[in-house]
């Protein structure tokens, strides 16, 4: 721990405050670090006060006078952020042979009048080995100096050296040596004053003197009275210079120590660039003009950054024959803006601390120092006036009209706290509940904000004059923003008057009506230009869209639709009918409310089912609007296995004979009529329903008569054919689907909600193709080609194939293996359906051969593609 030598500095500092430390928890924003010889702290909340806690059991208040003299200092950026330095030989560090040491400190929160404030304690426990002879560490508000005590046994110099006092004055050593053992510190010389104190009085004064197992340490304000100012190579530099003497009976030696720190007049300023010049050459440190610059080292709160740092930064160091040269951007990362203001008027100014780390030689007195620069800069006030700006659409109706308002940019410590209008004053809460939107809106990196505002002008604080005669309304808003900066709360103004003309326009009207195909919607904007975009359902007209279904009037425009179209719903279906409803809105284009809403719904004539003579019917069946999750491709006949023939996100179209399918007969006198019933599944149908409760089942009645006792007469004429028919080769539309089954069974099959599907490589997967709309028993499906891709493009590269002409492809490690299909309650022709079984792999991001093979290996994700052919099925 350190010792002083002097009892005065001891009561000086134990008198602060004098109680037993609590035990406290620890806080994860407080995080302490060791830099050189330097304890930095980052504390994220605002704290109230700091206490350093001294051998466990007293607790000092750090007073700004105590932490300066004791070698701590403080900083705050406008978030309510600190950072806390501390010399590694402050007062209160525990210093264990000047190569540990130990330093806890206490920092309160403010709390409340019914609760104690809230205590947070750090400790931190810090090597720096070694020492160099000389140490000068400059803070923002000390400069402090350590040099090296040693010095061989002087206990073999005489007591009594003869010539009594004569020879005690002649009796002084100095330099980088130090009293060893048993010498008491006595005086200390001050130039070039010479002003001399004993160390009472330097403690008295403001300084901090101490003796550590090795070192002498001295601290001193940067203003002391002792303290002086030295132009040095040009540049101002603070210079503190000392000669302490020891006593042993009647030897004397003397230690001198200097410290020398710049001062804010060695940084010049541009708006765009901040240039600290530092001496190379410290001539109050120099003995000679001999010397070597071992390091130079820059870093920002007292932390080092390397050469990658400070190029991420912008940062410079450039070392001259005279000066050492360090250019920072203004706003640089390291720094923050902090608003200010001067007569109502707005201002900035950034700060950043750079640090200046050296180490040189002198090459006479072969000694080296370490120079430590802790040195805040602040750029002058820089002007920011606010910006309003006014982003107000004039081209709409007063009803839906607003003023769109934007002031800024500040710095993120000001915040809106009300606005002033010519009637009343709002804070920013009532401002929003009373439909003006205010909002604060950041800059993409977080440093800047602006505030928006949108106020109507329908609102009574906007003034309104109509001038009939011009045919025009003049909407006047007038407003002052208040607002304060934190956390001094400095409050602050801007006025502003902003004003609209707008031409007195007619709402349009919208009105419609139906013929037995279409919707007819016509839109009269009367003798105004149109304003306004039109939404047809869920769709913008646009061009095309006009092009196909618009026919324009002089004053109106009509909006000719069927009613399939997809922009229309349908609302109900019946035996012989469809209740279709097409939904049209007027949008301002700027802000999309809604200036007029029209829907029309009609009833169409449709025939549904269809019966035939033949024994087979037809049924269509649509989504409707109430039940929006509906996908109609899911929709079975009263047996679940008979599904659509053809289905799309709207209709599903079903053709089944009157004796499959769950088809029910009954008699009704001589008529028989044979019923069956569109709907979901059971399964999809709970489905359905558990994630969206609100929706109503699906369910489509679907029938045809017959006549019993009734005789069709048929004439046929036979001739004989000329030879065997046969199939020939040709195109036409199938529908073919390819499934992944979830284990070899192919019982279950993935979703398309389960996909992505994840497997490990080498993981087989089971692939099920099925031509699902040929009921024809006679054709079979071939698997001509199946292949991967590592998107959706089939035709991308690269690929990897997987089936060849039908045939494993020889090339695959892992082959695909053919499985055989046997007729079941679900495969009712199994020519119809095939499977194979392949392994997971994965593609080489760079293993794509002239020839397009793709080498194997790691985890990707990718798409099956196939190709199919479909053969008749030879006779026995």
């Amino acid at each position: 721990m350190i010792i002083f030598l002097s009892s005065g500095l001891f009561c000086l500092l134990m008198a602060a405050v004098g109680i037993q430390a609590q035990q406290t928890p620890s806080i994860n924003d407080l995080n302490a670090e060791c830099l050189g010889n330097v304890i930095r702290l980052s504390v994220a909340p605002l704290f109230e006060d700091v206490d350093a806690v001294f051998n466990d059991t007293q607790i000092i208040n750090l007073t700004p006078g105590l932490a300066t003299q004791c070698g701590f200092s403080f900083k705050f950026d406008p978030m309510g952020n600190a950072m806390f330095f501390a010399s590694l030989q402050n007062c209160f560090s525990q210093n264990m042979d000047d190569k540990m040491f130990s330093l806890v400190m206490q920092f309160r929160l403010p709390g409340n009048h019914m609760t104690e404030d809230p205590v947070y304690r750090v400790g931190k426990t810090c090597s720096y080995t070694p020492w160099t002879s000389r140490e000068i560490l400059c803070d923002r508000n000390y400069m402090e100096v350590s040099v090296r005590r040693t010095l061989p046994d002087i206990q073999t110099i005489p007591k009594q050296p003869t010539g009594g006092p004569k020879a005690r004055s002649g009796n002084f050593r100095r330099g980088a040596e130090a009293v060893a053992s048993g010498y008491k510190m006595t005086a200390v010389v001050f130039s070039p004053s010479k002003n001399v104190m004993n160390v009472d009085e330097v403690q008295r004064k403001g300084y901090a003197i101490a003796n550590t197992p090795t070192r002498l340490v001295l601290r001193s304000p940067h203003n002391a009275e002792e303290t002086y100012l030295q132009n040095v190579a040009g540049v101002p530099m603070r210079v503190l210079s000392t000669s302490t003497f020891f006593e042993q009976k009647w030897l004397v030696t003397r230690v001198d120590a200097t410290a020398v720190c710049p001062t804010p007049e060695a940084v010049a300023f541009t708006p765009e660039v901040i240039t600290w010049y530092m001496p190379k050459h410290i001539d109050p440190l120099f003995s000679s003009d001999a010397f070597t610059m071992l390091e130079v080292y820059m870093g920002i709160d007292a932390k080092r950054l390397d050469t990658e740092e400070m190029a991420a930064r912008n940062y410079s160091v450039l070392v001259t024959e005279a000066h050492i040269i360090v250019e920072i951007p203004v706003g640089a990362v390291g720094g923050y803006f902090k608003s200010h203001i001067q007569d109502d008027q707005y201002f900035v100014t950034y700060t950043i601390e750079p640090m200046l780390e050296l180490l040189w030689i002198e090459e006479v007195a072969h000694e080296n120092t370490s120079y430590k620069v802790l040195f805040p800069i602040t750029t002058p006030p820089m002007a920011r006036p606010p910006q309003f700006r006014n982003y107000t659409p004039l081209d709409t109706v007063p009803e839906q009209a607003v003023f769109v308002l934007e002031l800024g940019t500040f710095n993120l410590d000001v915040e809106l706290l009300n606005i002033t209008f010519p009637t009343m004053v709002l804070t920013v809460a009532e401002c929003n509940a009373r439909g003006f939107n205010v909002q604060e809106q950041r800059s993409p990196d977080n440093t800047l904000k602006t505030f928006r505002m949108e106020v109507p002008f329908s609102d009574p604080v906007v003034f309104k004059e109509r001038r009939a005669e011009q045919g025009v309304t003049t909407f006047t808003l007038q407003l002052i923003y208040g607002l304060v900066i934190f956390p001094e709360y400095a409050p602050f103004s801007h006025s502003a008057v902003v004003d609209a003309v707008l031409l007195d326009i007619v709402p349009p009207s919208v009105t419609g009506n139906c013929d037995q195909e279409n919707f007819h919607i016509t839109v009269d904007y009367r003798n105004q230009e149109p304003f306004f975009v039109v939404l047809v359902g869920k769709r913008l007209l646009n061009h095309e869209f006009a092009q196909q279904y618009l026919t324009e009037g002089d004053t109106d425009f009509t909006i000719t639709l069927p009613f399939s179209s997809p922009d229309a719903v349908f609302e109900s279906v019946h035996s012989s009918s469809v209740r279709s409803r097409l939904d049209v809105a007027l949008l301002n284009p700027y802000n999309n409310m809604t200036i007029k809403y029209f829907s029309l719904a009609c009833s169409f004539l449709k025939t549904l089912t269809e019966c035939f003579s033949n024994g087979t019917m037809t049924a269509l069946a649509v989504k409707v609007d109430s039940v929006p999750g509906l996908n109609p491709g899911q929709l079975t006949l009263s047996d679940p296995a008979c599904g659509p023939t053809y289905s799309d996100d709207r209709f599903a179209y079903f053709h089944f004979t009157v004796n499959s399918c769950g088809t029910t007969r009954k008699f009704i006198n001589n008529v028989m009529l044979y019923e069956n019933e569109i709907s979901l599944p059971d399964e999809l149908e709970v489905k359905l329903n558990a994630t969206t409760s609100s929706e109503e089942e699906y369910q489509l009645k679907v029938s045809c008569s017959y006549v019993a006792n009734i005789t069709r007469t048929l004439a046929f004429l036979t001739r004989p054919r000329d030879n065997e028919p046969f199939a020939e080769t040709g195109t036409g539309r199938l529908m073919v689907r390819m499934r992944l089954a979830q284990d070899a069974s192919y019982n279950t099959f993935h979703q398309e909600e389960d996909y992505p599907v994840v497997r490990y490589l080498r993981q087989p997967l089971h692939f099920e193709v099925e031509l699902t709309t040929s009921s024809d028993p006679k054709v079979a499906l071939v698997l001509d080609h199946c292949w991967a891709t590592l998107n959706e493009d089939r035709d991308s590269r690269p690929r990897w194939n997987l089936i060849i002409n039908g045939c494993e492809n020889p090339e695959d490690p892992y082959r695909v293996v053919f499985h055989p299909v046997e007729a079941d309650a679900r495969v009712r022709f199994p020519p119809h359906v095939k499977r194979f079984e392949a392994y997971m792999f994965s593609f080489a991001g760079d293993a794509v051969e002239p020839s397009g093979q793709v080498t194997k290996f790691t985890q990707q994700s990718f798409f099956f593609n196939f190709r199919v052919a479909i053969i008749p099925l030879k006779k026995n």
